[in-house]
């Protein structure tokens, strides 16, 4: 067959090729590689909502029945299909079978089941006595993935039928491409003969995909019309068609490859190439990476639901890992809108990736932030950078501070003092640009959006107030460690006026919480007004009520006054408590008043949105027709407040928070938890990571490093209703160390194992009013305030209570 060049817009379709077969069959089908591994499976009532296909390089998004309509916002329905950041590559497939003069068009799986690795849809009603599994994985660093149909014949006789796979190319930049330069065109295809595949390319840029089969056989012309799928863009469609003979009982296999490349032709074709030649060995490689991941920080507990959640949730954070070269690897916040890189995200992120054993992850990405944000050059830390490398946001003010504080937190746990050396310089800059240009007034709060945008509330906030005390006390540390002794002295005596500070000035006693922010009576009164009109949109009379006396009483108040207000209930007025900063008498206030704005799932991310239906709430998120975060309740506030209670050794309520956000596992997408619960928004939110790893590693565990030092901080607070509970190979610079909780009767029994014997492990029993203590074979009868120190691969600690 000649070669063939098509610059038709999509529906008019390349003819069909019918091909003899190419190359034999593969040894093994892939089922052989993943059947006995762990996987969840999808709701039927949530077959229409979508899912993620990931990798590194290259990730596909479609919805679990099978089909790909258009989905997403921050490109208007382009943010699903197949993605090769910063390019796409396909709006997606279809597929088709025509047996026995009818034709079946395979976009209603009966079933979706998720896999860490890859993910299945299962066509078992759509043809009489054939059932059709869809299994597909993307590779590791590799520009491409792979995709295996599986027919099984359930009747009594042999079938034979035509098997259909058309592809929908959309080869575009990603967001803000405009910005860079990439301005897209249409789509062309060729032909490729001797791969017996077909290649796109973008006619104005150097923008490929190809794509076939591992068989092939015999020409012919035609158009598959069985699918009726009509995507956006200026894409092209072309089939690939494919006669299949099943015997009785048995199955045959059909797989797919699909390359990408923002480069040249070449690449997508060695890419190509390698995906043909070694696909079961990129799924060997693709399990036992996940594999690794499950065995780090591994937890063994009595809730069942809440160890899996956090299994899983280990598994969703490597499916936002975003590689992109020319620009640098990093993780991503969500899927799908959200794919590219964001500074707060990952200074929330990267502290439970740390805790659990995620260093390469944590040190790319940071070094990705920080070199996206030495182009604001004052040491401003930026918000949002699309994966093409054009910054949308160079950052709120709470991203500077909180980057000192991850640098710090990182440092703890491997010790590497090069690492610091290679930050605390941009640390420093950074603190100085966040008081200089950012304090106007000098009282040590600047001023300008944290973590949340509500338009006209840029004044002080409590949550860079509290973020920029805790970046202090922790450069005071890391000042130290440099040896620069007085500007150490400097930074610890901001951080302790900034506590002093806070707990006076933030905290509002008739309301029993610390304030939204501090600002001007007349900045609160514009405020309120349209604080009012949100809480009666959303008809939350007793917002409306409170509102309204809040108003009232301002109104006697002189309008340049400036005071700490308590409007939206926001939940940032819990920071002081996840920091540890708030003093305990008004901690334990701000907690009880900050469990009232809750639902089933989780914390509000604004308090006032919250009525009294709201803990009877646990079904769908009901959001808006225009993409809004009104109304929600998040995972971050969630795992804010479990952090917060555990601060203050109430690992009770710490737990009721967790089991509230995992009232949102798998309940829409199996295995993941949405960035709203229980079901909107982004469908795998990375901060996830710091709301479940930090409150049961560093908390209900315990476990904090000093790895400068080789020492091992030992806390544990385990919830009441837990009297068994172990933690395995919990990572730490050249060290590993394995915990097991133990309690029966009035005695507690904690064994701790770990790689290095030489490392010390501290163990602080606080939390349990022992009367005596063994460490070993030594027994403490007079138990004193303080840690018990020893070293050796296994220490064993008997706490009688």
């Amino acid at each position: 067959m000649n070669k063939l060049t098509l610059s038709n817009p999509y529906f008019i379709f390349l003819g069909i090729l019918l091909f003899g077969c190419k190359s034999e069959p593969p040894r093994v089908n892939f089922q052989d590689l993943y059947t006995d591994h762990s996987n969840l499976s999808g709701k039927k009532e949530y077959l229409n909502s979508p899912y993620v296909t990931a990798g590194d390089r290259v990730y596909m998004v479609g919805h679990q029945d099978g089909t790909f309509p258009d989905l997403g916002w921050h490109v208007e329905g382009e943010m699903g299909g197949i993605w090769n950041h910063p390019i796409k590559l396909m709006d997606g497939f279809t597929n088709s079978i025509q047996i026995e003069g009818s034709s079946y068009c395979l976009d209603r799986a009966d079933q979706f089941i998720n896999y860490p690795f890859g993910n299945k849809h299962i066509f078992s009603s759509s043809i009489p006595e054939l059932e059709v599994q869809r299994f597909q994985f993307v590779p590791e660093g590799i520009e491409g993935m792979v995709i295996e149909f599986s027919f099984t014949n359930k009747g009594d006789e042999k079938k034979s039928f035509d098997f259909n796979f058309t592809g929908h190319t959309d080869l575009m930049p990603v967001w803000l491409g405009d910005r860079a330069g990439m301005i897209d065109d249409v789509d062309n295809l060729t032909f490729d003969e001797s791969r017996k595949a077909w290649r796109g390319k973008d006619a104005s840029n150097d923008w490929y995909v190809l794509f076939g089969s591992n068989q092939a056989g015999t020409e012919d012309e035609g158009i598959d019309i069985s699918c009726l799928y009509e995507p956006q863009g200026n894409g092209v469609s072309a089939n690939l068609k494919y006669t299949i003979t099943v015997k009785p009982g048995k199955v045959n296999t059909l797989r797919f490859f699909i390359a990408g490349s923002y480069k040249d032709q070449d690449s997508v074709e060695k890419t190509y190439d390698l995906l043909s030649k070694h696909a079961d060995t990129y799924l060997k490689e693709k399990i036992e990476h996940y594999e690794k991941i499950a065995s780090k920080s591994r937890v063994t507990i009595p809730d069942k639901e809440l160890e899996l959640a956090f299994e899983w949730i280990k598994y969703n954070t490597e499916w936002l890992v975003r590689d992109v070269p020319e620009i640098g690897r990093g993780l991503g916040a969500g899927m799908p809108d959200y794919p590219w890189w964001f500074g707060v995200d990952n200074e929330y992120t990267l502290k439970g990736a740390i805790a659990t054993g995620r260093k390469d992850l944590v040190y790319s990405t940071i070094e990705l932030i920080h070199k996206l944000s030495e182009t604001n050059g004052n040491g401003k830390i930026i918000h949002e950078v699309s994966s093409n490398g054009v910054i949308f946001n160079p950052g709120n003010i709470n991203e500077t501070p909180q980057f000192a504080s991850l640098i710090y937190w990182v440092y703890q746990w491997t010790g590497d003092k090069e690492f610091l050396k290679k930050y605390y310089p941009f640390i420093k800059k950074g603190l100085k640009w966040l008081m200089e240009e950012n304090d106007q007034d000098g009282n040590l709060f600047p001023d300008g959006y944290g973590m949340m945008e509500i338009h006209g509330l840029e004044s002080e906030m409590i949550d860079v107030a509290v973020y920029t005390q805790k970046a202090f006390a922790d450069a005071a540390k890391m000042a130290k460690i440099m040896g620069e002794t007085e500007q150490a002295e400097s930074y610890q005596h901001t951080a302790d006026l900034l506590k002093e500070k806070i707990n006076k000035e933030f905290w509002v006693e008739e309301y029993n919480a610390y304030a939204d922010f501090i600002g001007t009576t007349s900045e609160a009164l514009h405020l309120i007004d349209a604080a009012i009109v949100r809480a009666d949109t959303l008809q939350k009379p007793w917002a409306v009520e409170e509102l309204k006396a809040t108003k009232q009483r301002l109104s006697t108040y002189p309008r340049n006054k400036k005071q700490g207000f308590v409007l939206f209930h926001n939940w940032v007025v819990n920071t002081p408590m996840e920091m540890g900063i708030a003093e305990e008498e008004k901690a334990i206030k701000a907690l009880n008043k900050g469990s009232k704005f809750v639902n089933p799932f989780g914390v509000f991310v604004t308090g006032i949105d919250r009525d009294e239906a709201s803990e009877s709430a646990d079904g769908k998120f009901e959001g808006s027709k225009v993409f809004s975060y009104t109304g929600a309740v998040m995972t971050l506030p969630t795992g804010v407040q479990a952090i917060a209670e555990n601060n203050y050794g109430r690992p009770d309520e710490a737990l009721g928070y967790l089991q509230r956000m995992t009232k949102s596992f798998g309940f829409a997408l199996p295995g993941s938890i949405y960035e709203v619960s229980p079901d909107y928004g982004m469908m795998a939110q990375a901060w996830n990571l710091y709301s479940y790893a930090v409150p049961l590693v560093t908390q209900f565990f315990g476990i904090n490093p000093d790895a400068q030092n080789k020492v091992v901080h030992i806390k544990p607070q385990m919830p009441s209703s837990w009297n068994s509970a172990k933690i395995e190979n919990v990572i730490m610079a050249e060290n590993s160390i394995s915990m097991d909780f133990k309690k029966e009767g009035n005695e507690i029994l904690i064994e701790v194992k770990q790689e290095n014997g030489d490392w010390e492990i501290h163990l602080d029993p606080s939390f349990y009013p022992a009367k005596s203590i063994k460490l070993n074979d030594t027994a403490f009868d007079s138990v004193e305030k303080g840690t018990y120190s020893s070293t050796g691969k296994s220490i064993i600690y008997t706490l009688t209570l």
